[in-house]
């Protein structure tokens, strides 16, 4: 399927690793011109090295997103170098374990600067030239809004965030013909999950246990599985689908955990 997405200006934070970096390879790989913002120079061109090595184009904009400052620098520098915007994928974030019993006023809200605050900031900043575009926003969230997970109190309040922010901008956005859409993840095999499992004593029996409950096929969902849907909700195709929360997830989140 042609996805109409060829030469397309679409920001991508944190798209140098894990879900990001997929989306952006099935972007090149759509000819789109996916823009990295990543806080780790090295990071970003390594991806955008990579990419050129396959004859595929990509670039990237360094910015720490949790400055609000960086925030707006890195969309002028991205306007400022190709003149328009056709898409925003927010992607960047970490599960960073600020729980209820052990967190702290500081350590809440340092993590939904980390994983919420900059969604709406880059959207913001945007937002003038995706209008004139009449470009499309794809918010990347978590299951832990919806299923909770323990100990990730500010995760999943910014997830909970992310999953508002969606269905307000698709109304706000309306005059606009601007569609807005969220693709919901739960389990994916990304760098900083394997960092994760492999702190239990045997990572192996560890997944299994996580494996074992995902309905479809009893595996994690690929980056790639992640990073098609993304696309398809940026192109044309989906030209009358806004404001949806759409799981790709195996069947997670909503399947009997029976099964």
């Amino acid at each position: 399927m042609d996805l109409k997405l060829e030469n397309k200006i679409i920001i991508v934070s944190g798209g140098a690793k894990g879900i990001g970096e997929g989306i952006v390879r099935v972007l090149a790989q759509e000819k789109a011109i996916p823009v990295i913002i990543g806080r780790n120079p090295e990071d970003n061109k390594k991806l955008v090295d990579t990419l050129a090595a396959e004859n595929l184009t990509a670039h990237a904009v360094a910015a720490e997103l949790t400055q609000p400052a960086e925030c707006k620098k890195a969309i002028d520098e991205i306007i400022t170098r190709f003149g328009r915007i056709e898409g925003l994928v927010n992607n960047a974030g970490v599960n960073d374990g600020v729980g209820l019993e052990n967190g702290s006023y500081e350590a809440f809200m340092e993590s939904l600067h980390k994983n919420l605050v900059h969604y709406y900031l880059l959207a913001h900043y945007a937002l003038p030239a995706l209008k004139q575009s009449k470009g499309a926003i794809v918010n990347i969230g978590s299951k832990t809004a919806e299923t909770g997970q323990g100990g990730t109190s500010a995760y999943a309040a910014a997830n909970g965030g992310r999953n508002g922010l969606t269905r307000e901008w698709a109304v706000e956005l309306l005059p606009y013909h601007i569609r807005v859409n969220a693709v919901i993840v739960a389990e994916a095999y990304t760098p900083l999950y394997e960092k994760w499992i492999k702190t239990f004593d045997d990572p192996d029996a560890k997944l299994k246990t996580i494996t074992d409950k995902i309905p479809f096929e009893n595996r994690m969902t690929t980056t790639e599985e992640i990073a098609n849907t993304v696309a398809f909700l940026l192109s044309e195709k989906s030209s009358h689908t806004t404001g949806q929360l759409i799981h790709v997830d195996g069947g997670y989140v909503h399947l009997d955990r029976a099964l």
